[in-house]
Formats: structure tokens, C-alpha cells, sequence
């Protein structure tokens, strides 16, 4: 699967850091408790189901890279029928995940903490009705686009999982990052942007909540593109 992967653009190594600061002293506590209790099953074990993990959820999203965790958060707060999966190999956007978790009580997460893509590989068909990446690394250098999330394979890994009428949400603040989504977007027939007029991709929508990152963005004056595909 891993060669066919590559084949489509699929690079399998990681890049960047692991770990930054070191963690204060709650999040270390709950990266030693609360993270074994929800992170998910080894991708490389095997096929990981996500309603076995969630057998009374109404739906199911994954976000992909969530960073410091509040979107995330914030979806699965205001959602509680829904279940919500989330993958970051950044540890310390882990840990700030955990805090928000444990703060809300949030019963419906579950966490992956390590590259997105083999966890992808590892899902059912047709199991997510919700994909998100916000904010992705845009590897802005030339020589390091092969290393960008979004890609041939990515989409169509993102048309083997979501359902037919489900969404794929992606977010940049980064101008040539949105073109690079687009075009890839027009490559893949299985998602059509939803996007009418220009502040349906300008304005953020009432269910996506502002993270810390993009408030920088906006400071720094960089406005954010928010891209809503459906899936055919």
C-alpha cells in the first residue's frame, strides 16, 4: 500500500519538529493519564474502525494537524452526538488538546499522535462525514511541495473515506497554499467546492471556529480562505 501511495505523491516520512517547549506541568500529567485513555490504536496494527470506537456517534470527523487543538475542541463541545478524531505529531499541540479536553469534559474525542497519513490509510471506506485540514503547513519552499498534506493522494484518500454528500474543510492564510488546493481540487472529481460568490471562501462560516493561529494570520495581514468541498 505504501508504494502504491508513493506513487501518487505520498511521502510516508515526517517532517518537522516533534516536540518544542517542554510541557508545563498539567500537560505533562495528562499526557501521561488522559492521552492513554483516548488515542487511537496503532495504524500500523491494522484497519482501525472508527465505529467501534464510537458505536452512538451521528457522525464522524477527522481533523487532520489541529494544532493547538481548539478547533477540534470546539467541535466536539458543540457537537456531542458527533464523534471527532484528531491527528497531530506535534506533542506539545497534543497536549494543549488534552487540556481543552479535560476542561469540557469531552467524551467524544480521540487522538492520534503521529503522522495523519498512515492513520488515513488505516480508516474503513466511506467512515468520516467530515474531513478537516486548517492551517497546514505550506512547506512554501519549492523543493518542499512534495511534503505539502494537500496532494494527489490526498484527495483521493479523502474520496475513499468520506461519504458521498460529506465535506472536506481546508483553511490557509497563505495565497499560494489556496491556489495549490484549488488546483488540485479541479483534478479531483469526486469533491466540488460550494463556493457561489466570494464570500462564501472569504467569510468563515458560523461552525468554524477562529483558532489562535489564524487570529495571528489576520494580525500579520494575512486573510484566511476557508475551502468547503462536498463530496459527489
Amino acid at each position: 500500500m505504501v508504494k502504491a501511495a508513493a506513487d501518487q505523491g505520498y511521502i510516508p516520512e515526517l517532517y518537522g519538529r516533534r516536540q518544542g517547549k517542554p510541557l508545563k506541568p498539567r500537560q505533562a500529567r495528562l499526557m501521561e493519564t488522559l492521552l492513554a485513555k483516548i488515542t487511537l490504536p496503532d495504524p500500523a496494527a491494522g484497519s482501525i474502525d472508527p465505529r467501534l470506537l464510537f458505536p452512538q456517534a451521528e457522525e464522524i470527523g477527522l481533523e487532520i494537524g489541529f494544532g493547538g487543538g481548539e478547533h477540534l475542541a470546539w467541535q466536539a463541545a458543540r457537537n456531542r452526538c458527533a464523534a471527532y478524531i484528531g491527528a497531530e505529531p506535534y506533542l506539545n499541540g497534543v497536549a494543549k488538546l488534552l487540556v481543552l479536553v479535560d476542561d469540557e469534559k469531552l467524551d467524544n474525542v480521540r487522538v492520534h499522535a503521529g503522522d495523519a497519513r498512515p492513520l488515513m490509510q488505516a480508516l474503513p471506506d466511506a467512515s468520516l462525514d467530515r474531513l478537516f485540514v486548517i492551517h497546514p503547513d505550506p512547506w512554501p519552499k519549492k523543493r518542499h511541495f512534495k511534503r505539502r498534506m494537500i496532494s494527489p493522494w490526498f484527495f483521493g484518500e479523502a474520496a475513499r473515506l468520506v461519504k458521498s454528500g460529506g465535506e472536506l474543510r481546508v483553511a490557509s492564510d497563505i495565497e499560494d497554499y489556496v491556489r495549490w488546493t484549488l488546483m488540485h481540487a479541479q483534478n479531483a472529481a469526486d469533491f466540488e467546492w460550494t463556493a457561489t460568490r466570494a464570500a462564501d471562501w472569504r467569510r468563515r462560516p458560523d461552525d468554524w471556529p477562529q483558532t489562535r493561529y489564524e487570529a495571528k494570520a489576520v494580525r500579520e495581514g494575512r486573510a484566511p480562505a476557508y475551502l468547503i468541498f462536498r463530496r459527489r
